[in-house]
């Protein structure tokens, strides 16, 4: 069955994106995403949960997005196109799978800027004008409220500015939000380093299911993820097929190398008596912003100053790019199909405005069921692994299918890496927790009522642009969602426990590999995938 995408040969005016973005641009659009509220909450949430071996989650959670990026790598670079996240599954699955994967980025990227948001709010309220923004549980007051939904309405705001005013803007941002964690890393350490602190109370306290349940819960995934902004990007970036591979790869060297180390100063220079009650009771006067409370408890005033500062700028940062993302995954939703074309059509500064105000909305919804920093987080986690695990499926279909198209990044022994890759994907939503899958499980009924009522629509209205939903090629893809949440249900994370510790993992990856396989054997044939392809390339490419 033929899932081509009749669109026209050529851009309609008012539809095309700028190339205008190089490699630094692109770079650091990932790495500002990377390092954002993460930082600011990640090492106290982990060690909390971990104890200590809170080192060996950061180290097992980089390891799972060097993998993720790596596929992510080679699609990037051979599809230099808008929204890329949410359009591979479509090239090798069709409709579909295309469609929910592409709900599945979407949703990632719109709640991504009320978490950041969440995290300013959070440290502000440092200063006494800022006291009343949040409940003593976190939530947000009416004043708060108010407060979020303007700091959302400025990052729309800078994006109508255009694409190189948000790189520059992004790239003085990211220089910043390197540079203190690398200054915190170096002082902290220099100054008040107590290498007692990782085995006074054990190093392992809560055993190897808080190493695993601390990878997803605790924030460390939300915060290694980010490197495919790059790849949302795609189509306003000048040398693509070269700079994209560069950005995701070494965006994701740097945020897990500063992610890594600041865990180990960070536990290192905790006060003894912070712990004294065991690493889940961590407390010290200042904790609710973990790093500067830390910082003014150990007598580094000046560094803590810097620190709530910081904390304005870095979640800023990475709200202003997501912004800029979830209104590119849109555009190229809209482009396959599944969206109205209104998501395309841009403003004088080639600025996708509709898919802006949608992603304002949004943001704002969000304060409203999930207002704690960390309820969005563990939810979001879940959202962004779906959306990353679309890319080793298609990874896998294109090295079938069309084993010698052009790949400017060829990955080396890709054949193990994806699947080992998509495994790990799995595993992390599994560790998200059942109350975490109930809830996301809801939001992709959501979607599907949305994106299904709208291809529903163009279909019956003969739209030349209806997508076709190819059930044949997506068979395996309820089967997935609905076998990953049995197991979690059933499971030791947040579920009823049936299933023991270690058999649960086990279980999830042998279904992950045969899930994997059994979508590459019913992926869409090659002349199917040429016509997918070639429908997107002909108008992401032409006028630019």
């Amino acid at each position: 069955m033929s899932t081509s995408t009749q669109l026209p040969s050529s851009p309609a005016k008012g539809r095309t994106l700028r190339r205008e973005i190089g490699l630094i641009g692109l770079m650091w659009a990932s790495v500002g995403s990377i390092i954002g509220s993460g930082w600011l909450y990640g090492a106290k949430n982990a060690v909390m949960m971990a104890g200590p071996a809170a080192v060996i989650s950061w180290l097992i959670g980089a390891v799972a997005i060097v993998l993720l990026a790596l596929v992510h790598a080679e699609l990037g670079g051979m599809f230099p196109v808008a929204g890329g996240t949410a359009r591979y599954p479509h090239y090798t699955f069709g409709g579909l799978a295309g469609m929910s994967f592409g709900w599945f980025s979407w949703l990632q990227a719109a709640t991504v800027a009320p978490i950041e948001v969440e995290a300013m709010i959070g440290y502000a309220g440092h200063w006494s004008w800022a006291t009343g923004f949040q409940n003593a549980d976190g939530t947000l007051t009416t004043s708060g409220f108010v407060v979020a939904v303007i700091l959302m309405a400025v990052f729309v705001a800078v994006n109508f500015l255009g694409v190189k005013v948000l790189a520059h803007t992004n790239s003085a941002a990211t220089w910043w939000k390197i540079f203190i964690p690398l200054v915190t890393i170096f002082v902290v350490a220099l100054t008040h380093f107590h290498g007692s602190n990782f085995t006074s109370h054990g190093f392992m306290p809560f055993g190897g299911k808080g190493i695993l349940a601390a990878i997803s819960t605790s924030g460390i995934i939300f915060a290694l993820l980010g490197f495919e902004q790059a790849i949302q990007l795609a189509g306003e970036s000048k040398n693509p097929k070269k700079d994209i591979p560069r950005a995701v790869l070494g965006s994701v060297a740097i945020g897990a190398a500063i992610y890594v180390l600041l865990q180990v100063a960070y536990i290192g220079a905790l006060p003894g008596a912070s712990f004294a009650k065991g690493w889940a009771s961590l407390a010290y006067q200042g904790i609710s912003g973990p790093w500067a409370g830390l910082a003014s408890l150990v007598g580094l005033g000046w560094l803590a100053w810097f620190l709530y500062l910081d904390a304005v700028v870095s979640p800023a940062g990475t709200g202003l790019i997501y912004t800029t993302s979830t209104s590119r995954i849109s555009f190229g939703l809209s482009r396959n199909g599944y969206a109205p074309k209104l998501f395309e059509k841009t403003e004088r500064q080639g600025v996708p405005w509709f898919g802006l105000i949608i992603s304002f909305v949004v943001g704002v919804i969000c304060f409203l069921p999930f207002p704690s920093w960390q309820a969005l987080v563990s939810f979001i986690t879940s959202a962004s692994v779906l959306m990353y695990a679309g890319a080793p499926l298609a990874y896998g279909a294109l090295r079938k299918q069309l084993p010698a198209r052009e790949r400017p990044y060829r990955l080396p022994f890709g054949q193990v890496i994806s699947p080992l890759s998509f495994v790990i994907a799995t595993l992390i939503i599994y560790w998200s927790g059942w109350s975490t899958l109930w809830r996301l499980g809801l939001a992709i009924l959501l979607g599907y009522l949305l994106m299904g009522a709208y291809a529903w629509y163009a279909t019956a209205t003969g739209k030349p642009y209806a997508p076709k939903m190819d059930w044949k090629s997506a068979q395996w893809l309820p089967v997935y969602l609905v076998g990953v949440g049995i197991v979690s249900w059933q499971g030791q994370f947040g579920g009823t426990g049936n299933i023991p510790l270690w058999v649960d993992i086990a279980i999830v990856a042998v279904f992950a590999v045969a899930v994997y396989y059994w979508a590459i054997a019913t992926s869409l044939k090659a002349a199917e995938i040429e016509r997918n392809i070639e429908d997107v390339e002909v108008v992401d490419e032409g006028g630019h």
